[in-house]
């Protein structure tokens, strides 16, 4: 579950109608608008060539907008950008400081946002601990594994105060358990009164970590809500996997979707598909009728309950509906 906590009233992020080319022709972002209080974490959830990653650049001023307005703790990125940028932490996907030693990148950041000696080599000592780095500290971060990597990068951010930390998929190459302590210390910071945004894939970290997502596709927001309200939505649903085989997959899913209408959300993947449904029986009676009338074979067919994977991609797939929170 996420954070369960009182959030303060006056926004810490807030979008409107933001949109943003990088070559005049297709919008990476395309009338994006939310807000975000301040205190909470909140998730940017989609897959990869969404607009999560432009959503970040342009929230920390490393891009600036093609139009619409946005405001990072009530000041303007236009024009206020340095202000901006001196209360807020990023960890971006690509690493840097790959040059020097583990202790030593924590010492570069420290210098560069003018901690205080006696202050830096505390707190340099604290998320050496905390993260499980001392065993490789005197190693250059370029002879580390990724996720090794990786743990420095998000745990040096902590090396200076800020209000809002940028997230951008902070987890990857990591191991289970260091995950979990990754996820839990930022819990911890969030309690202090962090303000997270936290972009992910992987459905179980939202969910143990965000008070609230937007699932993002193409450049716009499909759904905005609490995950607590989004499994309420399909709670009484069901999924179905199909597999088929031996005919033409594509008329096979083309009919079954022309069939359904809205009785049931479609995503496929080559000769496979979930089915996200209310009334299992009467979409079994159809996939069973068109697979003869289309001479496909059925090679798998399979009822369960939905995941919130499964709620992920009907939402990305444009067909389900939602209400926003």
């Amino acid at each position: 579950m996420g954070i369960s906590k009182p959030l303060m009233e006056t926004p810490a992020i807030v979008l409107n109608q933001l949109r943003h080319t990088y070559d005049g022709k297709r919008f990476a972002l395309d009338g994006v608008s939310f807000e975000v209080r301040k205190g909470e974490v909140f998730g940017l959830l989609g897959k990869n060539g969404a607009g999560k990653t432009t959503l970040i650049k342009a929230m920390t001023t490393l891009i600036r907008p093609t139009s619409g307005s946005l405001s990072i703790l009530g000041r303007d990125p236009v024009r206020q950008g340095k202000e901006i940028r001196n209360r807020i932490g990023v960890v971006q996907q690509s690493e840097s400081f790959d040059f020097t030693s583990v202790e030593g990148n924590f010492d570069i950041y420290g210098v560069l946002w003018g901690v205080p000696k006696d202050l830096r080599q505390r707190r340099r000592e604290e998320l050496i601990e905390r993260f499980e780095l001392g065993e490789f500290r005197k190693q250059r971060s370029f002879d580390l594994s990724g996720g090794q990597q990786r743990r420095v990068q998000v745990a040096r951010e902590f090396m200076h105060d800020m209000e809002i930390l940028f997230l951008d998929e902070p987890t990857v190459g990591l191991d289970v358990i260091m995950r979990r302590k990754l996820l839990d210390s930022i819990k911890e910071e969030v309690r202090g009164g962090l303000t997270v945004v936290f972009t992910t894939h992987n459905l179980e970290e939202a969910d143990y970590l965000c008070d609230r997502v937007a699932v993002v596709d193409s450049g716009k927001i499909l759904v905005l809500d609490t995950l607590e309200n989004l499994k309420r939505l399909y709670g009484g649903k069901k999924t179905i996997e199909v597999t088929v085989g031996g005919g033409d997959a594509g008329r096979f899913y083309d009919a079954l979707a022309h069939s359904l209408g809205s009785e049931a959300t479609l995503k496929r993947e080559g000769n496979s598909a979930l089915l996200l449904v209310q009334d299992p029986r009467v979409v079994l009676s159809k996939i069973t009728e068109l697979a003869g009338a289309t001479g496909v074979q059925l090679e798998w067919l399979n009822i369960r309950k939905n995941t919130l994977e499964d709620v992920f991609l009907s939402t990305v797939s444009g067909e389900a509906e939602h209400g926003t929170s």
